[in-house]
């Protein structure tokens, strides 16, 4: 064999070689992924909630510990409650000192830091087409984008936020809002839907 023909196998092997290592490493990190998450749905998600006196800590850590496997991204301290439903954890974020509320559905999101979330609480980041009016919507599909929540936000139980909307930082979701539209920095909304109730600086409320 030619010393070109030589080298040229060489490069085809080292090629094989590498995508065969990309792929292993794929394979081991999705089958680690399904692993932790069969762990937090079978039990984990059914532990007591944080704050109870028996058993509240350690099932806190232990749903920690799965979630940094499953989230995009979970940062340090971060509390994933009793009963959080997440889907497959894809596209979530979370950051130091945030929650995740008892019993919320939690879509697309990314989330900052020490964000409080209430019992409850519905993040939607998806939505059905329905702009066709000859097919049925459920055939039609849907469309997805991301929920973001700056840092220092407090979300009420049974707030429901849609697709892709932005929670500003230091604001505050009251209780049983549907939030459709971005919320400023600062402000108190509630309601269905959502509006600006006050500013939590006195400096900033509407006039």
């Amino acid at each position: 064999m030619r010393l070109h023909q030589v080298a040229r196998v060489n490069k085809w092997s080292a090629t094989f070689l590498l995508a065969m290592k990309l792929r292993t490493k794929r394979v081991v990190k999705l089958s680690s992924k399904l692993f932790f998450l069969a762990m937090y749905y079978s039990f984990a998600r059914y532990l007591p909630v944080s704050y109870k006196p028996y058993g509240g800590r350690i099932a806190r850590k232990v749903r920690y510990v799965l979630c940094r496997h499953i989230f995009d991204k979970c940062g340090k301290n971060a509390n994933i409650e009793h009963g959080v439903d997440f889907g497959s954890g894809s596209g979530i974020e979370i950051g130091d000192h945030s929650g995740l509320g008892i019993d919320s559905r939690i879509g697309l999101v990314k989330i900052g830091k020490d964000v409080m979330m209430g019992p409850e609480v519905m993040i939607i980041s998806r939505e059905h087409i329905y702009s066709d009016l000859e097919r049925p919507m459920r055939v039609q599909g849907g469309v997805s984008e991301a929920v973001i929540i700056e840092d220092d936000v407090w979300i009420g139980a049974r707030a429901i936020i849609l697709r892709g909307v932005r929670i500003g930082r230091g604001s505050i979701v009251g209780a049983g809002a549907v939030v459709t539209r971005d919320v400023p920095q600062h402000a108190v909304v509630g309601g269905n839907p959502a509006r600006i109730l006050k500013y939590r600086l006195r400096s900033e409320d509407p006039i």
